[in-house]
């Protein structure tokens, strides 16, 4: 690992902690790795021999050593891709950084593909015999993980396609992914007389400055527009390869082989995606026209979007201060999750600085359940950054729980992955709203949750209703940039709604968001997420008894679970069609509120 990290300074943050990455391992040049590297090839090898070709035969105790092998082979892969990447994040244009997280992602691609075979033949076992085999208590263990895996049974190819996919995706998506990540990283925006890095400058869209939020905005499409060749040769070619796979493996439109891996029905999707969108009106629309009132605007230009409301100082908050406020939030519901937080910032498990070359945005990786989860932010000292903090922290604290599940069964499905994360948020909104007695700053938080609130389901539910159209488009035929920006336009003037101005030059803006590239049709589980959050803390306002036991117990269990037995000591079903109004009902009854302040 680098020792010297050059960071951008910040003014009255504290000193900002970063990550010690030697608890996975001690550096790029450690023999532990090449050790891990030649362990994981030799079991691999020694694992395709002795099970290869047999698996329909092992009864229920050669099968459970035979998924204890793999998961052990598969923690060892993922815990060296874990490290690969997050010296990757850490610094995308360090050299060394970048050819590590390549040359490791091409071997343990190649020796995984000696694993192949296993789950295409557990999927072929006979229906009544694995049922057998499920009810057996030797496989109760894996019960939930081998169910996952046969629901893949119609849309697996023979194993030696699965083996060229596997090994052709490092030059095709995967390729194009790395593209997009370098671009994003090496791009410079002109702004006042500086070359500023993307975090740098979209954190100017939130100044007071209206002329900065401005001049940033148009700087933002400027470049985006000079590179715009280059981010539609790489969606159209990562749609395309998304389609190719779809086709082959049966899938009956783009979005099934997500919610599939998400262990999602499609209806309960589209059930959400349309429920949002007849909310638009109610949301979206409703409180930006709000805000144009408070800025004294008739129409907000979309640089305006996020602008600082005129009735609220712009606090900046100090690391320590940030720190105390997210421990306190946490601790308010569940003095296991305070201590749990408190790990996190006693040892050196977060990234905060904004540096160059770092990876915008924010994030909480899991590693592997032998490691820990590390954090990673980009810190500014915003009311938003707090936010931000508090929501990866909430996925450290589920991915820290989880653990305990081991490696298979640890990993959360998207329709939950967002739960612990936004249920941080919101205790950290309670938190500070019950402290404020000042009914001005009282209105402004809670304005600012509710821009959060947008941002994270009427927003998400856009982006999934353009990589919707994109997709599809792409299945007939290549997409042009005007094709790609007239989906982006009609999206986004359909959730944002009329009080909001989108200027010819915004129609860049769907080229710089990484979610479509890095994982098509994740931002759903933000919106999925909120909603059930907003329902769940419902419940909790309304009936505490045993809630904090419940809540505990969902995350602690990871994925050894459906999410929908998750939900049952709840009594929330989101097949449901109801569901998803609970939870949209909680955004507009704050909106409510807000336009009785008003009155």
């Amino acid at each position: 690992m680098l020792k010297k990290r050059k960071n951008i300074k910040s003014i009255n943050l504290g000193r900002l902690p970063t990550w010690n990455l030697n608890d996975i391992y001690k550096g790029i040049n450690s023999q532990k790795i090449n050790k891990d590297l030649l362990k994981i090839k030799k079991l691999s090898k020694n694992f395709e021999k002795e099970y290869e070709g047999k698996v329909k035969e092992l009864d229920p105790n050669k099968l459970l050593k035979a998924i204890t092998k793999i998961e052990i082979i598969d923690e060892m892969i993922c815990k060296i891709l874990s490290y690969a990447h997050l010296l990757f994040a850490e610094d995308m244009q360090n050299e060394k950084n970048k050819i590590f997280f390549q040359t490791i992602k091409e071997k343990v691609t190649k020796y995984h593909s000696s694993t192949i075979f296993f789950n295409l033949e557990l999927n072929l076992i006979e229906e009544k015999k694995m049922n057998r085999y499920l009810n057996s208590i030797k496989l109760k263990k894996y019960k939930n993980w081998i169910s996952n895996s046969r629901m893949f049974k119609k849309h697996q190819l023979s194993k030696d396609l699965e083996k060229i996919l596997q090994d052709k995706n490092i030059t095709s998506s995967l390729a194009w992914i790395r593209l997009f990540d370098e671009m994003m990283a090496s791009m410079r925006f002109p702004f006042e007389g500086k070359n500023l890095l993307s975090t740098e400058i979209f954190n100017y869209l939130s100044d007071s400055n209206s002329q900065k939020r401005k001049n940033a905005a148009q700087s933002i499409s400027l470049t985006l527009k000079n590179n715009i060749n280059i981010f539609t040769s790489i969606s159209n070619n990562l749609a395309k390869d998304k389609s190719i796979n779809d086709d082959w493996r049966n899938f009956n439109n783009s979005v099934s082989s997500r919610n599939l891996s998400n262990l999602v029905e499609d209806e309960v999707i589209d059930s959400l995606s349309k429920s949002v969108k007849n909310y638009y009106p109610k949301l979206s629309h409703r409180y930006y026209y709000l805000k144009a009132k408070w800025l004294n605007k008739k129409q907000l230009s979309y640089w305006d979007r996020n602008a600082p409301l005129p009735f609220y100082l712009n606090k900046t908050y100090s690391w320590k201060e940030a720190k105390e406020i997210v421990i306190e939030s946490y601790g308010s519901f569940s003095n296991e999750m305070s201590k749990i937080v408190e790990i996190f910032f006693e040892k050196s498990w977060i990234d905060a600085p904004v540096r160059r070359g770092k990876q915008s945005g924010a994030f909480s990786a899991s590693t592997v359940p032998s490691v820990h989860p590390y954090i990673l932010v980009n810190y500014q000292g915003k009311f938003r950054d707090v936010s931000t903090l508090a929501h990866e922290l909430g996925h450290g604290i589920h991915q820290y729980l989880a653990a305990e599940q081991g490696h298979f069964n640890s990993s959360t499905p998207l329709t939950l992955a967002e739960t612990a994360s936004v249920f941080g948020e919101m205790l950290t909104f309670r938190n500070l709203l019950s402290k404020e007695k000042d009914p001005v700053n009282r209105k402004a938080i809670i304005a600012n949750k509710v821009e959060d609130m947008l941002n994270t389901v009427v927003r998400q539910i856009a982006f999934f209703e353009f990589e919707k159209e994109l997709h599809t488009r792409r299945k007939l035929s290549e997409l042009t940039t005007d094709n790609i920006c007239q989906i982006w336009m009609k999206v986004q003037s359909e959730s944002l709604g009329p009080s909001i101005k989108l200027q010819n030059e915004y129609k860049y803006y769907w080229a710089y968001i990484p979610h479509f590239i890095h994982t098509p049709f994740y931002v759903y589980a933000y919106a999925f997420g909120d909603c059930l959050v907003n329902t769940l803390y419902s419940k909790y306002e309304k009936s505490p008894k045993n809630f904090e036991v419940n809540y505990m117990n969902l995350l602690r269990a990871g994925g050894s679970k459906n999410y929908k037995d998750l939900l049952k000591p709840f009594k929330l079903n989101p097949s449901n069609k109801l569901f998803w109004k609970f939870g949209l009902e909680v955004i507009n009854k704050l909106i409510t509120e807000l336009e009785e302040l008003e009155s």
